[in-house]
C-alpha cells in the first residue's frame, strides 16, 4: 500500500505537527527521540523556562508509557530469544507559542478508573495546590503505590502545563482501553 504523502504532509502542517513518533518504546530509543526533541525546541528558540516544561512533560509521559503500556510489540533475532517493548504515541505541535502534547497508549481496563480519578482530581487543584500534592506524595513511604510511578508523573505534569489535563479512554479490545492524554504548555513568560 502506498500512502500519499502530499496528503499527510499537509495534514501534519495543517495540524502544526512537528514531531511524531509511534512504535515500540525502549530506553535508548526515548534518548533518541529526546534529542530529536532538543533540537526542535533549540530551532523554536524558545525561552528556557518553556523548552524545560516541554521537554519535563516529554519525559513523564515517555516514562508513562514506557512502564503501563498494555500493548507489547515481539521481538529477537531468533525463536528463542524473544523480547518486547511496550508502544505507545507522542505527538508534538505548536499553535502560534503553545506548545500540544498528545501522547496514547493501550492500557488494561483495571486502571482506567484509578487513572481518570487522579487526573479528575489533579485538574481540581491550582498551581500552589499542585506543588504542595506532591510534596506531601513525595513524602509517602516507598512502598505506598500513590507515592511512585504514574501518580508522581501525572502531578509533574499538572504543574508544568498551562490548561487543564485533557484526555480520553476509547475502547480498544478485550480487557483493554486505548488511553489518550493532551496538554499544552505555553511559550510565553
Amino acid at each position: 500500500m502506498i500512502i500519499d504523502m502530499i496528503d499527510w504532509h499537509r495534514m501534519l502542517h495543517d495540524k502544526r505537527i512537528t514531531l511524531i513518533y509511534s512504535g515500540p518504546l525502549w530506553s535508548e530509543g526515548i534518548g533518541g527521540i529526546a534529542g530529536t526533541l532538543k533540537k526542535r525546541l533549540e530551532f523554536d528558540a524558545l525561552p528556557m523556562e518553556t523548552s524545560q516544561e516541554v521537554f519535563s512533560v516529554f519525559v513523564e509521559q515517555m516514562n508513562n508509557m514506557l512502564m503501563y503500556s498494555a500493548e507489547k510489540e515481539q521481538f529477537g533475532a531468533t525463536d528463542k530469544r524473544q523480547e518486547e517493548s511496550p508502544k505507545g504515541t507522542f505527538i508534538l505541535g505548536k499553535e502560534g507559542k503553545t506548545y500540544f502534547v498528545q501522547t496514547g497508549n493501550v492500557m488494561k481496563n483495571a486502571s482506567v478508573e484509578s487513572v481518570k480519578n487522579k487526573i479528575d482530581y489533579l485538574n481540581t487543584l491550582n498551581k500552589e495546590e499542585l506543588r504542595k500534592y506532591y510534596k506531601k506524595q513525595m513524602k509517602l513511604p516507598s512502598g505506598n503505590l500513590e507515592s511512585k510511578g504514574a501518580g508522581l508523573g501525572f502531578i509533574e505534569i499538572a504543574r508544568r502545563i498551562s490548561s487543564k489535563i485533557k484526555y480520553s479512554f476509547v475502547p480498544y479490545d478485550e480487557g483493554l482501553t486505548f488511553f489518550s492524554l493532551y496538554v499544552t504548555i505555553s511559550g510565553e513568560n
